[in-house]
């Protein structure tokens, strides 16, 4: 049997870990660790306009300052009627100590007066993996959907209560984390770099 192939998440968040754990299940022999030691080297500054520019910069810059295969993400909420925003900027949205509540409420203050196609968003997700200074694989996907009038749900996190699923007929923050991890940009994104790598080993 061959050996489980070791992934270090370029972050010092558990339920992060946690959650693509979860997305791993059982399609390659891979286990997922934190970067040890991640919070004393020197931090990347997540500034670049594009998700692909972050997560790539990302795994490279902490590759370089660790052994082993290293992997990052950057993902958010992309609404071509607010001109792409929040983007890039979906975390730091209201600033940045503000909470999710006050984000979704930032957000459906710009999103009044919009009706129609005006609603439609996109979540995205970029997975870069490195090693050593050199990326190995950048991935990306998304999923489709629109942005509600009012919050609906108590599951999930971010921008997934406003996040309506057509497909399912609910919100992100309705549907069970299995469904959500089925069709979620990052659980679709963190197969696509599942089978990429599984093509490599």
């Amino acid at each position: 049997m061959r050996a489980p192939v070791k992934l270090y998440l370029a972050s010092s968040n558990p339920g992060k870990l946690a959650e693509f754990r979860d997305l791993a299940g059982a399609a390659v022999p891979i286990e997922l660790e934190l970067m040890p030691g991640f919070e004393s080297l020197p931090q990347f500054e997540e500034n670049a306009p594009t998700f692909a520019e972050n997560a790539a910069g990302k795994a490279l810059h902490y590759s370089r300052l660790r052994e082993g295969l290293i992997f990052a993400d950057d993902s958010g909420l992309v609404v071509p009627a607010l001109g792409g925003a929040p983007g890039v900027r979906s975390a730091r949205y209201a600033g940045p100590e503000a909470t999710n509540s006050q984000r979704i409420e930032k957000l459906l203050g710009e999103m009044r007066g919009k009706a129609g196609s005006e609603r439609a968003a996109h979540f995205v997700c970029v997975i870069a993996l490195a090693k050593r200074g050199r990326a190995i694989a950048v991935v990306t996907d998304g999923v489709e959907g629109e942005i509600l009038n009012a919050p609906s749900g108590s599951g999930g996190f971010g921008y997934d209560p406003i996040f309506y699923f057509p497909v399912l007929k609910k919100t992100f923050a309705e549907i069970s984390t299995e469904g959500k991890n089925q069709f979620s940009h990052r659980g679709k994104a963190f197969r696509r770099l599942l089978a990429t790598l599984s093509s490599m080993l």
